[in-house]
């Protein structure tokens, strides 16, 4: 069956014939000029479903707009499998397709995974099981998760560890593997998740993924055995760029509270689960998980501007205007995500107070710089080793008074 869409959700599908039973599955499968791993991906991936899955499945072709003989051969295995759909887009983004599908599709349990096919299909009902259960509501393929197995080069391990690293210090995420081709969700969540994702393309699954976090949704993440694929097209200066355009447009948004999150979380959410350990405040655990965050990547940030700046201004000032500036953007995270103070009101006391914090944890870092140089110029590893277990810590001693004094309620 082949349908066309615009950019219009609610046209991605037509009505399935009058009374043909839902699927309960639906993998969708995200293209722009595939031509050539089309037909194997959707073989392989049919011959999988039909000798695995106990359920109806649908397998969904999303063409974004190829310019090459893709949309044809994706007709032609509509036409060979029945469990074969084919939906059209005229403009590209995978987000954009995912969108369109999901939004359209009468599945329970909603899918998708790339076409070079990366992540063994093994780890297929692992995925979905956990859904069509109930225990959560949506499921990630991680390549970063214990267990997990992986084959790639160096730069895209780099990539994509660092990237991980910056949502967890912007967006406080939890989850391992924000862009692993390999991903489902419940049907009544998407409904609700998808009106609220504003990207089309790379970042629409960051975006998805972090959302149903602050809903208080259930996150699944299954390991998984993934090979690179060398012939991959993917941009990866102009997709970075546009991820982080991405998490300054949520963060943003966050701040502004101008996201219906709570409806959802009292809709679809999932009560926490209180700590329980004697003496340990409920709020505590949350609190250190949220501000280790946000230190990883300040402290990742100061790093990076200490060595940028230690040729031209030398130690101690690469120091002093690296812990500065990383300082700053630390209160305000931190007052935001891990003390839930929002609004502008005493948000400059909470700024002098930081910088009050920030100047022990400088005398801290400067007094080790200065006793490590007194012995002589020591190595710049040695010296960064250094740096870091001073910044540890100030970290610590940040934490405490942070907690007890800068941004205690009952003052």
């Amino acid at each position: 069956m082949t349908t066309s869409a615009d950019a219009s959700p609610a046209a991605a599908r037509a009505p399935l014939p009058e009374g043909s039973p839902s699927p309960v599955l639906d993998v969708v499968i995200p293209v722009y000029n595939e031509e050539k791993d089309l037909p194997q991906c959707v073989r392989r991936l049919h011959a999988y479903l039909r000798d695995t899955v106990p359920y109806r499945y649908r397998i969904t072709v999303a063409d974004n707009a190829s310019t090459d003989r893709t949309l044809v051969i994706a007709r032609q295995l509509a036409d060979e499998i029945a469990e074969v759909e084919v939906v059209h887009l005229d403009q590209k983004g995978r987000g954009r397709a995912l969108n369109a599908v999901w939004s359209a599709s009468d599945a329970q349990v909603l899918a998708y995974m790339d076409v070079d096919l990366s992540t063994d299909l093994a780890a297929l009902l692992p995925l979905v099981a956990p859904l069509i259960s109930g225990h959560s509501d949506l499921a990630i393929g991680s390549r970063l998760a214990r267990g997990a197995r992986v084959v790639r080069g160096p730069k895209r391990e780099i990539i994509s560890r660092c990237y991980n690293l910056i949502l967890r210090g912007t967006l406080a995420a939890k989850f391992s593997d924000a862009q692993c081709g390999f991903k489902a969700i419940r049907a009544d969540v998407a409904k609700q998740l998808l009106p609220l994702v504003e990207d089309t393309g790379w970042f629409f699954d960051t975006e998805l993924l972090v959302l149903a976090q602050r809903a208080g949704l259930r996150t699944h993440e299954v390991p998984v055995d993934w090979i690179d694929d060398p012939d991959s097209s993917v941009n990866i200066v102009a997709t970075a760029t546009a991820d982080l355009k991405g998490v300054a447009r949520m963060i943003r948004a966050f701040a502004k509270g101008s996201l219906p999150l709570s409806e959802i979380r009292a809709q679809l959410g999932r009560a926490p689960i209180g700590v329980s350990t004697p003496g340990v405040p409920p709020r505590l655990a949350t609190q250190l998980v949220r501000f280790a965050a946000i230190g990883v990547g300040s402290t990742l940030a100061y790093l990076v501007l200490y060595v940028l700046l230690r040729g031209a201004v030398g130690a101690q000032w690469s120091n002093l205007l690296a812990l500065l500036v990383t300082a700053i953007a630390n209160t305000a995270a931190n007052r935001r995500f891990t003390f839930g103070v929002r609004g502008s009101s005493g948000a400059g006391r909470h700024q002098f107070e930081g910088l009050i914090v920030f100047g022990l944890g400088l005398a801290l870092t400067s007094g080790s710089l200065a006793l490590l140089h007194s012995g002589g110029e020591p190595n710049r590893l040695v010296e960064l080793v250094v740096l870091v277990a001073a910044n540890l810590a100030a970290t610590v001693l940040r934490f405490l008074l942070f907690r007890n004094w800068v941004f205690r309620k009952n003052r």
